[in-house]
C-alpha cells in the first residue's frame, strides 16, 4: 500500500508534476486572474480547472483573494524557492558531470598524438 505523501516539498512536487497546473502558473506569473481568465486558454470545464487550483492551493503555490464577488488568484513563490534550492542541492554534481563529459569529448575529437 502506498503513502500519500504529506511533506510540503512532496506536495508542491506532485503539484508540479501536471502540465495544466504549471501553465496555471505561468499565467499568474504575470499577475493575479480570475478563474475564468485563468480557464480562458484552457479546453476544460470550470470545475476541472478549479479542481487544479484547489491543488495548487493546498500546496501553497497559489493564495485566492476577495475582491466584492471575485475571488482573484495570486502566484505565492514562496514554495517555489523551497523547491529550487532543494533541486540547487543537484546542481554541482551535474556540472561535475557535465565537465568529465566534456573533457571526455574533447579526448574523442583530439587528433591522435
Amino acid at each position: 500500500m502506498s503513502a500519500v505523501a504529506t511533506d510540503p516539498l512532496s506536495v508542491v512536487f506532485a503539484a508540479l508534476a501536471d502540465p495544466t497546473r504549471r501553465a496555471i502558473l505561468a499565467r499568474l506569473a504575470e499577475g493575479p486572474a480570475t478563474v475564468n481568465e485563468i480557464a480562458e486558454p484552457f479546453e476544460m470545464t470550470l470545475p476541472a480547472i478549479s479542481k487544479h487550483l484547489k491543488v495548487l492551493e493546498r500546496a501553497g503555490l497559489i493564495s485566492r483573494g476577495r475582491q466584492a464577488q471575485w475571488r482573484p488568484c495570486t502566484l505565492e513563490a514562496e514554495p517555489l524557492r523551497a523547491a529550487s534550492e532543494w533541486m540547487g542541492q543537484y546542481r554541482v554534481f551535474w556540472e561535475h558531470r557535465f565537465d568529465r563529459l566534456d573533457a571526455h569529448l574533447r579526448t574523442l575529437l583530439e587528433p591522435p598524438a
